[in-house]
């Protein structure tokens, strides 16, 4: 979606006609902050910030905190500016992963359409629970009294005819609230917003929407195709027009499948020296991959995120000849990714390594390489891609760090003692090898 921070909040609205509106969004409110404050009472109304270290940014904030203009993605040095009296918290995912699951499984109990678009949101198709559980908008109440009863949190619900709008519905009420934008009223919600809430509007778009005066929804759908199209392409521009009058045809897909698993590190200081830079992609590298086979999952692509000191940031993405959860695989793709772009004395203060285009292991399995001795396809790891198959070296780590600790097993290279190898020299085929105790 476009900038959330652009929608005009809203009273809410629950005596809509929902007779129209099968699709819910269903947005946890201040989640990862709310999660903080149920653990610990005494930080009931008080600021309070989920981030990173000083150089981080800013993961969630609660609503005490953005009344100080704390907002999500901030660098955390700005925010303790803003909101010095603030409490800070390193960000605990387990638990947010925890609190994921039981808001997941409230919503699996009123339908099998739930398509979950990360922790803390998803949609819902209710066509087929109305007759058992009462119209949208009264499902939508009864989601929020059960988050609220079994959890102890909050939650904002959008009930629409479509996925955008409903988006949108739910953003607007925040926090705790439930709005209803009936199917016949759906140009009257979206005509008056700025068009920056349109999803594909990002900064780019939008100067170029606003360079022929387009400032709201209403006034990009009143625009000549051809004309937007000269603006921002056609794939754009069909896009944006079809939101602008409301069109929205995807459907509410049941799935648990993650698009992607990533890890990044914002560091204490600029990351100069290229040995350093190789240990830190193989730290990422292999907590992505122990993600992957801890979910029985496999990538087919890998991608690196580097954020510069003056908070510049790239992007590289590779395509792998098959789908992997290896640590070497991965590793050896984000390094060589990191080599394309050519730096010349950089100064780094994030990197980040992330698998994308997901399958079950179960599946690909079936088209993985058996025959152990055919040399590795060009580009990848000193063994074909068999991560997930019986035996590898990463299911040994994995079971010995299960039953030891994380840290029974580890790279020589990441040890603290140890220097860094060269990108060239750390991984399970190039001299990075696994250091380990069963203590």
């Amino acid at each position: 979606m476009g900038r959330s921070a652009d929608i005009p909040r809203s009273a809410g609205r629950t005596d809509g006609d929902d007779s129209g509106c099968p699709v819910l969004h269903v947005d946890m409110d201040a989640f990862y902050a709310s999660v903080e404050v149920q653990r610990r009472p005494e930080l009931r109304g008080r600021p309070v910030i989920v981030g990173g270290s000083q150089r981080g940014v800013v993961a969630a904030a609660s609503y005490e905190a953005r009344r100080f203009g704390v907002r999500s993605a901030m660098p955390m040095g700005q925010a303790r500016r803003l909101c010095p009296q603030a409490v800070v918290l390193a960000p605990d995912r387990a638990a947010y992963a925890s609190a994921s699951a039981r808001v997941m499984g409230i919503l699996r109990q009123v339908t099998p359409l739930v398509e979950p678009l990360s922790l803390d949101e998803a949609f819902l198709d209710v066509s087929g629970s109305v007759r058992r559980l009462g119209r949208p908008a009264v499902i939508a109440a009864t989601i929020k009294t059960h988050v609220a009863r079994e959890l102890g949190l909050t939650c904002s619900v959008g009930v629409a005819a479509t996925k955008f709008v409903a988006k949108l519905a739910s953003a607007r009420c925040k926090p705790d609230g439930l709005l209803v934008v009936p199917a016949t009223e759906t140009l009257m919600f979206l005509h008056p917003l700025p068009v920056t809430v349109l999803w594909g509007v990002g900064d780019r778009t939008a100067d170029a929407l606003h360079r022929l005066g387009i400032r709201t929804v209403g006034e990009l759908a009143e625009v000549p195709a051809e004309t937007l199209r000269r603006a921002v392409g056609v794939g754009a521009a069909d896009h944006l027009g079809a939101l602008a009058h409301g069109l929205d045809p995807r459907p509410v897909q049941d799935r648990e499948v993650e698009k992607s698993i990533s890890a990044d590190h914002t560091t204490a200081s600029d990351l100069t020296d290229s040995d350093v830079v190789s240990a830190e992609l193989l730290r990422l590298a292999e907590q992505v991959a122990a993600r992957l086979r801890e979910r029985r999952m496999v990538a087919h692509t890998v991608a690196i995120k580097v954020r510069f000191a003056d908070f510049r940031t790239v992007s590289r993405v590779r395509t792998l000849p098959g789908c992997t959860d290896a640590t070497d695989v991965i590793y050896r793709a984000a390094v060589e990714l990191y080599r394309s772009l050519n730096l010349d004395q950089p100064r780094i203060r994030l990197l980040g390594v992330r698998a994308e285009k997901l399958r079950a292991a179960a599946i690909a399995a079936e088209q993985l390489v058996l025959d152990l001795s055919a040399a590795p396809p060009a580009g990848v790891g000193s063994r074909a891609d068999v991560g997930t198959l019986r035996g590898s070296p990463d299911g040994a780590v994995d079971r010995v760090r299960a039953r030891f600790g994380s840290t029974a097993v580890q790279f020589g290279t990441l040890l603290p003692s140890q220097a860094a190898s060269g990108p060239g020299s750390v991984g399970w085929g190039g001299g990075g090898k696994r250091q380990g105790s069963t203590r």
